[in-house]
């Protein structure tokens, strides 16, 4: 088990969209906590109004999905992957194209989770979709790009450095053997693997696409 913790690329542009949308994401889990804490009923229909129910398809709650989590876990692990990768993909495509490039991702990655589980009642949440495509777009662009790992054998930890292609591929790798793991299985409350699937692929077609279209940077 591998966990990155940070890279050696760094930003150009200050990346005040990442730290906007990490702090957003903050925002809005403490008012989930808040609510769970003084009234969890209407913490859980907060969720169920805001987060995406497959079965009940609504387009505003594509959006609302993004910014709201299952947990401390959750968040904390959302966060640290786009605090780590977000800047340089924001220094790449400019704060007004990443803020697109990274709703886009969202939706593309809640589109594919929904037609794989049509029928689901229970709500989607998490910002983790949007974030694949970060990490698909910055494989793409910074394959090369050294970053550094927690490595976890048994008891065991120790650190390496190794090139963002290997590492984020093999992330990849991981959600796409466990989404097809799912197919046909009951997975009442589990993790929303195609969500990370169609984010990571939506993340370097747009990417691609960024590259042909030749926009200016704003």
């Amino acid at each position: 088990m591998f966990f990155p913790y940070r890279d050696d690329n760094p930003h150009i542009l200050v990346p005040y969209v990442t730290y906007g949308i990490i702090a957003l994401n903050i925002f809005v889990f403490c008012i989930q906590m808040g609510m769970e804490f003084s009234d969890p009923l209407a913490a859980r229909s907060f969720i169920y109004s805001f987060g995406l129910v497959p079965a009940d398809f609504g387009i505003v709650n594509i959006f609302t999905s993004m910014f709201l989590h299952g947990g401390f876990a959750h968040i904390i692990g959302n966060m640290w992957f786009l605090w780590i990768f977000g800047d340089n993909v924001e220094s790449a495509l400019g704060h007004t194209r990443f803020i697109v490039f990274y709703l886009l991702c969202g939706i593309a990655a809640a589109l594919l989770q929904v037609i794989i589980d049509p029928s689901s009642q229970i709500p989607m949440v998490g910002a983790s979709g949007a974030i694949a495509g970060v990490l698909g777009a910055y494989m793409i662009r910074y394959p090369r790009a050294r970053v550094h790992v927690f490595v976890f054998i048994f008891i065991f930890i120790s650190t390496i450095r190794i090139p963002a292609m290997y590492v984020l591929g093999f992330w990849f790798l991981m959600q796409l053997s466990s989404g097809l793991g799912t197919l046909g299985l009951d997975t009442t409350g589990g993790v929303a693997w195609f969500a990370h699937i169609g984010g990571f692929i939506a993340g370097i077609g747009f990417e691609r696409a960024s590259r042909l279209i030749k926009f200016e940077k704003v």
